[in-house]
């Protein structure tokens, strides 16, 4: 190898480092020699990205013995700066489940019912119970620190004089870019408080991409003509610089330099206001910024909270950003109106270790939660099933999936490793919904678990009908329902010609209701495609049984190849479970071509193989014509 090895203790530790980096490494780019030094760089000599990353912490985690703090994987850029943190690590314990601390709240909280805006409902429970419970920041070992409603309500007002003393006016935007700790609360209802618009905007992962991630995000800032942005002391030198490439940029701060002491001047704030502005893309040109009311939020909250039953008994887990709208609608201001505490962790404690979240679970007998897809699956990898019987999921009522596309498979698999653990079938809630409804559009029933729709294949690709598979069909296509509309909410599924079609008929999903946003914030022409008459586009394709919707597909991903419509999901989890491909690491689209007038099937998946590469091309070539009846590229 290419290092030299120090003598003693932590020349053994240099050693099985570097051994361990060349070997994950190796695994990632099977056809690199790989030859790892302390100062390697990780990401541009190693190529280790954000997962590899979080994989190369874990094995290291394995193979010594210890424990590192989740920020070393964004944070580290050579293994010599993973030495340091090794070198500072405590041993790792067995199980850090923690003892069961007990009930954290009770029924006798109250709900504020009548308030019209977010800053009434966080002003009323600071009002009846400042003491209480409202976020538990999650810790593996020791003293987990408190935000209580009248600390909040307190350090928010302290955030709201800075603003206005920078010059904030009422209906002005703030761009937050800070990640998930302590300060994210206060600055964001501050915002609210002093009359702004908050602007939740997700931070650099490393530092070396901070330059580069602020030259991306201008475009948010420049739609939004945010004049202040708030964020970490690692950014600001850097988001100051920003000035140049966006004029209406006044002040780069810091959540300590924000903090006044003067008394805010509060201005009134109508239900109608904006209170959120909610961005559905902050990497390309051309970023929506969603358009959500005080209205909105409230309906979509309460919506929420009558479809699971919720109460101030409940307790929400979650490590979900909160530049999303599932964990800072869903999971945030959800448990903020409804008095329930929040566990909440930061979406890198999860990755880093995904135990955490259902070790979160088990430590505060969590009743709510919610993920994408992606999540369980990555619990299943890193998971195994000698730790599940460890953790107890009983107390579990709702552990929502929802956010991106649901797998049967994924359910099932999750249901059956962690059964053992306590957690109910009929605790999975398959949910959809779309930050242009705030968050959530549909839940199934409580406690019935997830129900499979399984069609048969031609007539969907082909004429676009969901007609009912025999159980023995081998070809049929599964489609998990997401339940029915919330309350005050619709939906209906249309042709082309907006007509609505009957139930068992493929279409495009539109929705109405109290929580729809009025459109994207300065874009005419995106809001103008938005809304056809009083109804909105979710931009999916679906279709109704029993009165509930089932998600096929994105209306722009469907790929129309010899007179069928192919979904690319089905094709991408297929090609995911051949042995050699890694699941959650394949895409599949569609490619004009010219000669024969119609779409090539072009599928992207990453592998670990060399031997055998050509192998594995004729076996995801033959499974993908079997799938889906026509010839692939792969």
């Amino acid at each position: 190898m290419g290092h030299t090895l120090a003598s003693g203790p932590a020349g053994d530790t240099t050693a099985t480092l570097l051994r361990v980096v060349e070997e994950v490494a190796g695994e990632l780019h099977p056809h690199r020699r790989v030859e790892a030094t302390l100062d390697s760089q990780l990401d541009r000599e190693l190529g280790f990205d954000s997962l590899g990353r979080v994989e190369l912490l874990a094995r290291i985690e394995r193979t010594c013995g210890c424990a590192l703090p989740e920020q070393v994987a964004a944070t580290v850029e050579t293994p010599r700066d993973l030495l340091r943190a090794m070198l500072a690590s405590h041993p790792a314990s067995g199980s850090d489940a923690g003892a069961d601390t007990g009930p954290m709240a009770t029924t006798e909280a109250s709900v504020p019912t009548q308030v019209q805006t977010l800053p009434e409902v966080l002003q009323w429970h600071a009002g009846h119970e400042p003491d209480r419970c409202h976020i538990r920041f999650y810790a593996d070992a020791g003293d987990e620190e408190i935000l209580t409603y009248g600390a909040l309500a307190r350090d928010a007002a302290r955030m709201a004089a800075g603003l206005q003393g920078f010059g904030l006016q009422p209906g002005e935007a703030v761009a937050i870019m800070l990640p998930t700790c302590p300060e994210y609360f206060p600055v964001f209802f501050g915002t609210l408080l002093a009359g702004g618009i908050p602007v939740p905007m997700y931070p650099p992962a490393r530092p070396t991409q901070i330059e580069d991630h602020l030259r991306r995000q201008s475009a948010i800032l420049s739609n939004c003509m945010a004049p202040i942005l708030v964020t970490s002391q690692e950014i600001v030198a850097v988001a100051r610089m920003l000035g140049a490439q966006v004029p209406t940029l006044r002040r780069v701060v810091t959540t300590a330099e924000l903090a006044g002491d003067a008394a805010p001047v509060l201005p009134q704030v109508s239900p109608d206001a904006i209170a959120l502005l909610q961005y559905t893309s902050g990497s390309t040109g051309n970023p929506k910024g969603v358009v959500l009311t005080h209205r909105n939020l409230l309906a979509n909250i309460r919506a929420m909270g009558a479809a699971a039953a919720v109460t101030p008994a409940d307790v929400f887990v979650s490590w979900l950003p909160l530049y999303h709208d599932m964990g800072l609608i869903g999971a945030w201001l959800g448990s903020l109106y409804h008095a329930m505490p929040l566990v909440l962790m930061s979406p890198l404690a999860f990755l880093a270790r995904p135990q955490r979240w259902l070790q979160a679970i088990h430590r505060h007998r969590g009743t709510l939660t919610a993920a994408p897809n992606f999540a369980f699956e990555l619990c299943l990898r890193r998971i195994d099933d000698a730790t599940a019987p460890a953790i107890d999921l009983g107390s579990l009522r709702a552990l929502c999936n929802g956010a991106e596309p649901i797998s049967t498979d994924t359910m099932q698999r999750f249901q059956d490793r962690f059964g053992v653990a306590g957690l109910g079938r009929g605790a999975i809630l398959p949910v959809y919904g779309l930050a242009e409804c705030a968050v959530g559009l549909a839940f199934p029933v409580l406690g019935r678990g997830p129900v499979t729709d399984r069609v048969r294949r031609d007539p969907l690709l082909t004429d676009g009908q969901a007609l009912p598979a025999a159980p023995d069909d081998p070809t049929a296509l599964a489609f998990i329902s997401c339940g029915q509309p919330l309350p005050g909410h619709q939906i209906r599924v249309v042709d082309d010609g907006d007509r609505e079609v009957p139930e068992r008929r493929e279409g495009r999903v539109q929705f109405r209701g109290p929580s729809a946003t009025s459109g994207y914030y300065r874009d005419t022409e995106a809001t103008r495609n938005l809304f056809h008459g009083e109804w909105l586009e979710t931009g999916d394709l679906g279709y109704l049984a029993n009165g509930e919707i089932h998600i096929t597909g994105r209306t722009k991903d469907i790929i129309i190849r010899a007179g069928r419509n192919i979904h690319p999901a089905e094709l991408e989890e297929a090609v995911g479970d051949l042995a050699g491909i890694r699941k959650g690491n394949v895409a599949v689209f569609g490619s004009l071509d010219p000669a024969a007038g119609t779409e090539r099937l072009v599928v992207v998946a990453e592998t670990r193989e060399t031997e055998a590469f050509e192998t594995l091309v004729t076996k995801a070539s033959r499974l993908l014509r079997s799938v889906s009846h026509v010839e692939s590229e792969a």
